[in-house]
């Protein structure tokens, strides 16, 4: 693994806003600015994002009209929209960013290609990657944690609006507590939200830990890719 360098997974549902459609550009922008604060202090950036806030393929498919594999590969293309966005919004600070897709689509974005990645990374340069997995039945989850063991990433940040795992949901009890710190096993409890089993096991077998944090909360990023854990939940 190496130490300078993370994953951030954000869910696009997060970059809709309140509206919970489509992309609120104030959002984007702030969260291009905690990325090029990563950036800043030197620390290799990989990036994956959900597309959520325009479609996804269990919710596509739920009447049976539209297959979940076709459901899913239509998801995939909102998560490209919402790399290009960000790539956008990323360049317009100053930065170089490079979108990746594992479905190839020449003329907007870059094939997957874990060397090339690496390569971009190494330059500097910040590597979304788009398309999910380019398989349907996986999450975009699953698609961060892959990509994060691929490129050598020694954490897993994921980007959410509440401040990290709780042991029921915050919203509906009171007295809900937050769990600093939860192994591998546990998050695998179905009581659990982290991630899809598929992701924390792979994030399991290879000892990758995963920090859950409010991406909305300015310095939180960086001070996580830090090892500052007092803001988020770990898992690992």
């Amino acid at each position: 693994m190496i130490t300078n360098r993370v994953l951030v997974k954000f869910s696009g549902e997060a970059l809709s806003g309140e509206s919970g459609f489509g992309i609120d550009t104030a959002i984007l922008k702030f969260a291009a600015l905690e990325l090029k604060e990563l950036r800043e202090n030197g620390i290799e950036v990989g990036i994956v994002i959900g597309g959520g806030n325009f479609i996804r393929g269990v919710s596509a498919a739920a009447d049976g009209l539209i297959k979940r594999s076709s459901g899913d590969f239509m998801g995939m293309l909102a998560t490209v929209i919402n790399a290009l966005a960000l790539q956008e919004a990323l360049e317009a600070l100053g930065l170089s960013a490079r979108v990746l897709s594992a479905i190839k689509m020449e003329q907007v974005c870059e094939p997957y290609i874990v060397r090339r990645a690496i390569r971009h990374l190494e330059k500097g340069r910040l590597a979304i990657f788009a398309a999910g997995t380019g398989n349907p039945f996986f999450t975009t989850d699953t698609a961060a944690t892959l990509r994060a063991v691929e490129i050598g990433a020694s954490l897993l940040i994921k980007a959410t609006k509440v401040d990290g795992v709780y042991d029921k949901d915050p919203k509906r009890f009171a007295d809900a507590k937050r769990l600093d710190a939860l192994s591998y096993d546990f998050a695998l409890n179905d009581e659990i939200k982290v991630m899809d089993d598929t992701a924390i096991a792979l994030a399991k077998d290879n000892c990758l830990p995963i920090a859950v944090c409010n991406m909305m909360e300015r310095g939180n990023l960086l001070k996580v890719a830090n090892g500052d854990y007092g803001c988020c939940s770990v898992v690992r």
